[in-house]
């Protein structure tokens, strides 16, 4: 559906160290690392197929004009578990690296092919709704 999914944090270094942990629990790691400097860089993370990938960038990329700045307007980003046991060690992780619970996991309504969904969400470093969601 896409080819990848950036988003950009106000702290590099924790959203670093808050996202590592918990896309592991999800088999998402950190496949490359673009630090350009302290506070400025993104780190791309990737399951084993490399496609789709996930950005987290800091700093003011080249495509922003002067207006944008980041978390100014929250977004909603669902990642797709294995499994519920993935669900729930994502939330956990979330929890301790200092996000905040927006919905236990738990049963969810099914989708639109009718399979049950066992979801997790949580508020990252910088108000982004993270999801976990595992069908069947």
């Amino acid at each position: 559906m896409f080819d990848h999914l950036g988003i950009v944090v106000t702290d590099l270094a924790l959203a670093r160290n808050f996202y590592v942990p918990v896309l592991e629990s999800l088999g998402i790691e950190l496949v490359q690392n673009h630090a350009v400097s302290k506070g400025e860089g993104w780190p791309l993370f990737a399951a084993e197929t490399l496609d789709p990938s996930f950005v987290v960038a800091a700093g003011r990329p080249p495509y922003w004009d002067d207006v944008r700045t980041p978390a100014s307007s929250p977004i909603h980003i669902s990642f797709r578990a294995p499994n519920r046991n993935a669900v729930d060690l994502f939330y956990d992780r979330c929890l301790e690296q200092g996000g905040k619970n927006n919905g236990a996991p738990g049963e969810r309504m099914p989708g639109p092919d009718g399979r049950e969904y066992y979801a997790a969400y949580v508020i990252d470093p910088d108000g982004n709704n993270l999801e976990a969601g595992a069908r069947g």
